[in-house]
């Protein structure tokens, strides 16, 4: 510090004022949520959040474990956000490792292909029709194959690959390796920073839909748990199974708002558990994978 000008020392306090002030915004509502779940509805609203445990009761959390369309939607989303970001961080490594190359033949044509499809795209209803005649509607693959080809991912990784030392690869071609051993043993250990944003990305990407389940599925037992959170939050619906049938409508109108936050802490749990993890990645994925 002592090596900054007044003014250097000014902006330097400006950013912190600014950045706490950030933290604080980004941080109330998820401390309000979270405090929610853990309050009985009427205490939240007649006195506001409350740190007495006595107004704390995970009734919300048992009734969502209680109701099979929750646990099932929260499976069904891990096994939908895990295989779409397998497939989509093969399928996108291995194109821009290939367009990377001085040698693939007909590669500006491709680029140049791709980023068409940025802009432009068939639209809904002919993607629809696509996937119905692929007999895939109502099916898991209706979920994760379309969206699987990402031209951002393939981009971003293509100009990664491009930083790597070309010098590296020809010793091994030099040494007989294939082109497939190549990228197994040498650029494949080196691309951890990359593989880890594309999977984050698409990770993410991928729980918070919902759309696509929306047109695409039609059996509730297949619904991600952003779909059946939308049926709480927007559409106010309770499963029958969640309260008992003898209760009056004030009290489905309170398990209702415990389970609101509830699935809320719930949904948000894999990637606040995630992201320490890919963080260390993350800055230097982003930063090499973007720059050369």
């Amino acid at each position: 510090m002592n090596n900054y000008s007044k003014s250097d020392r000014f902006i330097l306090f400006t950013n912190k004022i600014l950045l706490c002030g950030i933290v604080v915004v980004v941080l109330f509502p998820l401390l309000y949520v979270l405090l929610a779940s853990l309050l009985e509805p009427n205490v939240l609203l007649s006195k506001g959040l409350s740190l007495d445990s006595s107004d704390w009761t995970l009734e919300g959390y048992r009734k969502i474990f209680e109701d099979g369309s929750i646990v099932r939607g929260f499976i069904n989303s891990m096994l939908y956000s895990a295989g779409f970001t397998l497939v989509t961080v093969t399928v996108c490594i291995l194109a821009g490792y290939s367009l990377s190359s001085d040698e693939l033949v007909g590669k500006r044509f491709i680029m140049i292909f791709f980023l068409i499809t940025m802009f432009f795209n068939g639209g809904l209803i002919p993607t629809y029709l696509v996937i119905k005649n692929l007999g895939m509607l109502n099916t898991v693959w209706a979920i994760i194959i379309p969206n699987a080809i990402n031209v951002w991912f393939i981009i971003l990784s293509r100009t990664y690959f491009k930083s790597i030392p070309n010098e590296l690869k020809e010793a091994a071609r030099i040494d007989g390796a294939s082109e497939f051993k190549i990228f197994l043993k040498i650029v494949f250990p080196l691309s951890k920073p990359i593989i880890f944003v594309i999977a984050l990305y698409a990770f993410i990407g991928q729980w918070n839909s919902y759309f696509d389940a929306m047109i695409y599925l039609e059996d509730r037992d297949l619904y991600p748990l952003q779909l059946v959170l939308r049926s709480i939050l927007i559409q106010n619906e309770v499963q029958p199974g969640m309260i008992g049938d003898q209760q009056a409508a004030a009290e489905l109108q309170r398990i209702s708002e415990m389970i609101k936050y509830s699935s809320i802490v719930l949904a948000s749990l894999p990637l606040i558990i995630m992201y320490p993890f890919f963080q260390k990645y993350f800055e230097k994925g982003v930063m090499v994978g973007s720059l050369k």
